[in-house]
């Protein structure tokens, strides 16, 4: 009998509720943590991967071209990495750099070493074993680089890429690749720098940058009208941003004549994640990038921002705390970083989710499959225990037949062991097969073998909601309740 008393169920919530449930969960939000959008006064959106969504391939292609060139020109290595080609699919995001030994690395939530490269050669078990005795620490940047943006994955590939290429002349070592790593950081950020990068973004917004898309207007349009404030907090400069935002947002709906239009306050260059932590003022700016003095009273509609800091946005703008929700891609400079800075509540840009769970789909027979071999040997160990507990007591009897008992018991203990060998090799082999259907070189984004990944971790530790892309609001209400699934600890399962 149940406790809970029974009550009439509204009509029109109950189709509201199948609407929901109905959604691909492609364009579905996840839950974290409770949020209640009803309680929410302002939205903050990232640019890059965020609002603005780019062309992978064509980006990588691009980043690794122009860094090549300048590793080449400014930092002297051989002509022949020019014609190294982008290899899109090689990184995700997560991975480790270690700048000591040459190596990219796919970490769990524990920090362990599940998948790892040097060069373009995975490594062998014993290899991944040696990692057993270190610990990983990330916040060593010294040795250890992190992968934490799509803007990266280039970087990552490249230091593979290069190793592999350089190994064919010599035995490389420590001081090779801690070079090779702070050589490829250089020429990156020298490409950003000089504007070689934008300025082909720039001049081809159709071939870098999905194009106008009509549900993002009406996602900015329909939280307006439910009277939240809505502001842009990007890394990039002004000259970029109204390039990008003008090409995403003017002249789709005629409420907004400008993409300036849907902002309460814009703000541009803010150089997170010092934005969270550091004193900087904030710059009045315009889009051609001139500089016209400093804010200090309030901020105005139509006006762009540069620079600035978290304790001043607040004063300026009159909103913070838990009233305010910051979207963004970065894991570290827009979820972390705003979360142990601000009572900010946070929702996380991941679009590989569409990809991961368009294919979790195609393969969820293959799935199912993988979830009854692991119950089997679940079951497998569970008998183990259970004899190795009779053998232990028949040890301690004084029963003359216990001879027989104890060779019955341990021949049964044997045949165990060896279908729990059987089916652990069986299950090895089909986690392989699928994690090279999701990515050939590393599987999964979000978890290696039985756990989350690193990635994974930091997703659900830091960010409250997390979805593909931002228009997935437009499928929720302003007042929409997310609400996280109740989290058991093991004891607590049945």
């Amino acid at each position: 009998m149940s406790l809970v008393p029974q009550r009439p169920v509204s009509t029109v919530l109950e189709s509201l509720r199948k609407q929901v449930k109905g959604l691909d969960r492609a364009r579905q939000i996840f839950t974290n943590r409770d949020l209640n959008l009803a309680k929410i006064e302002a939205l903050g959106f990232d640019m890059d991967y965020t609002l603005a969504r780019y062309h992978q391939n064509a980006l990588d292609e691009a980043s690794v071209r122009l860094t090549l060139e300048r590793l080449v020109s400014e930092r002297a290595y051989p002509e022949r990495l020019l014609g190294i080609e982008p290899k899109p699919d090689f990184a995700i995001r997560g991975l480790i750099i270690d700048t000591w030994k040459g190596r990219v690395l796919k970490l769990d939530a524990h920090r362990h070493v599940g998948k790892g490269y040097e060069g373009l050669k995975e490594l062998s078990k014993d290899e991944l074993k040696a990692y057993r005795d270190e610990t990983i620490r990330l916040n060593d940047a010294s040795r250890f680089a992190l992968i934490d943006t799509l803007f990266a994955l280039p970087e990552a590939y490249l230091y593979a890429a290069i190793i592999e290429e350089l190994s064919k002349d010599r035995k490389l070592g420590r001081e090779d690749f801690e070079k090779l790593y702070k050589d490829i950081r250089f020429c990156i950020d020298l490409a950003h720098r000089d504007g070689s990068i934008k300025t082909e973004i720039m001049a081809d917004l159709e071939k870098f940058i999905h194009g106008r898309d009509v549900e993002l207007a009406q996602t900015l349009h329909r939280y307006r009208s439910a009277g939240k404030k809505l502001f842009v907090l990007t890394n990039s400069f002004a000259v970029y941003s109204d390039h990008v935002m003008r090409h995403l947002l003017d002249g789709v709906l005629p409420e907004y004549p400008t993409w300036q239009s849907y902002f309460d306050v814009i703000i541009t260059g803010a150089h997170k994640p010092s934005f969270f932590t550091d004193q900087a003022p904030f710059l009045i700016t315009d889009t051609r990038g001139t500089v016209h003095g400093e804010e200090k009273q309030r901020f105005e509609k139509g006006v762009i921002y540069q620079g600035g800091n978290l304790q001043d946005f607040e004063r300026l703008f009159g909103y913070g705390g838990e009233r305010v929700v910051y979207v963004g891609d970065h894991i570290y400079g827009d979820i972390v970083r705003s979360k142990k800075s601000s009572a900010w509540r946070t929702m996380m840009i991941v679009e590989e989710l569409e990809d991961e769970l368009a294919k979790a789909e195609a393969l969820s027979q293959d799935i199912q499959w993988i979830d009854s071999l692991d119950a089997e040997i679940s079951r497998l160990n569970e008998r183990l225990i259970f004899e190795q507990h009779l053998l232990f007591r028949l040890e301690a009897s004084q029963e003359e037949e216990r001879e027989d008992a104890r060779k019955d018991i341990s021949l049964k203990r044997d045949q165990l062991k060896r279908q729990r060998r059987i089916l652990l090799d069986e299950l090895e082999e089909l986690e392989l097969a699928l994690d090279r259907e999701f990515n050939p070189f590393w599987g999964l984004i979000f978890r290696q073998n039985n756990e989350a990944t690193l990635f994974g971790a930091q997703v659900e530790d830091y960010a409250c909601i997390y979805s593909s892309r931002v228009t997935n609001l437009l499928n929720y209400s302003p007042m929409h309740y997310f609400r996280a699934p109740r989290q058991l600890m093991p004891h607590e399962r049945y």
